[in-house]
């Protein structure tokens, strides 16, 4: 009997502990499940909410696509820009492309704020990164002077990438239509130094240098 009473005791006094406890900390307690249901809440949200975005993004691209094909030149521009500055890697690139592949940037200026944007204001994996970079250098190869250019490829120029011979190819091939043939020379030998590269780079390099030699 005495066993059952002191189990009795240690029984009250655990629960008396327990209220004691959950009355002390109870708003600490709530507080805490209210930040977790909201966390939770305020994620769906967010997945729900850039899935939506997503959707939209696509309609408005493919409508996009249907006024240049229906030759409503302004129309198809104009929602591609918006695209741009929505700010969503996928297709914030691929507007970004199409206008550049349909000649809808005439200024030079356009060209580079546009690509300047795109790649300030999306996170993409490293060499998609720099494959836009690269794109952006190719196209201001046209109007860039020779610092611009070579600040516009630092980044591919000073990092282990695929597309760092590529602006090495492009560099040199720069400078040999300048006709500065020793800048030229010193891009295209920087090529036939580096290891494991595919062989079409290699020849092009070649080639090129056969050019200079034979000038």
């Amino acid at each position: 009997m005495n066993e059952n009473l002191f189990q009795t005791q240690y029984d009250v006094t655990k629960k008396s502990k327990f209220r004691k406890f959950y009355e002390e900390k109870k708003y600490l307690i709530f507080s805490f499940l209210f930040f977790i249901v909201l966390g939770i809440a305020s994620i769906s949200f967010y997945i729900e909410n850039k899935e939506k975005k997503k959707t939209v993004l696509a309609d408005s691209y493919i409508e996009a696509k249907i006024y240049l094909e229906n030759g409503e030149i302004n129309k198809s521009k104009d929602i591609l820009e918006k695209i741009i500055y929505s700010n969503d890697s996928t297709y914030s690139t691929l507007a970004l492309f199409l206008m550049l592949n349909e000649n809808f940037l005439q200024e030079d200026k356009d060209i580079s704020k546009l690509f300047d944007h795109v790649l300030e204001n999306n996170k993409f994996e490293k060499e998609i990164r720099n494959l836009i970079t690269f794109k952006k250098a190719l196209i201001e190869t046209n109007f860039l002077n020779e610092s611009e250019l070579l600040k516009t490829l630092n980044p591919l120029m000073n990092t282990d990438t695929m597309w760092k011979p590529h602006a090495l190819l492009l560099l040199g091939d720069y400078f040999f239509f300048k006709k500065e043939y020793l800048k030229a020379n010193e891009f295209y030998v920087q090529i036939l130094t580096t290891k494991g590269l595919h062989e079409e780079i290699y020849e092009q390099a070649r080639s090129q240098l056969a050019l200079i030699s034979n000038d």
